[in-house]
């Protein structure tokens, strides 16, 4: 997923989104775990989205405290 998809998602979005991410993740893991995972560049993309995806929600909520004051 690219950041400019991202962008245009809503904050309950993104945090629905993120919380989707983390979860598919710990499956990901949990499988890497038992040595049923075969394409271990997936657990690279997931954390690579889940960080797009907090930085996104950060700057969100950074410009939103700036419209406030």
């Amino acid at each position: 997923m690219k950041a400019s998809e991202i962008r245009e998602l809503s904050r309950e979005e993104l945090d629905n989104k993120e919380s989707e991410l983390k979860d598919k993740l710990f499956k990901l893991k949990f499988q890497h775990s038992l040595g049923q995972l075969e394409n271990t560049m997936k657990l690279k993309h997931i954390k690579r989205d889940i960080a797009r995806t907090k930085a996104v929600l950060r700057e969100k909520n950074r410009d939103g405290i700036k419209n406030e004051q």
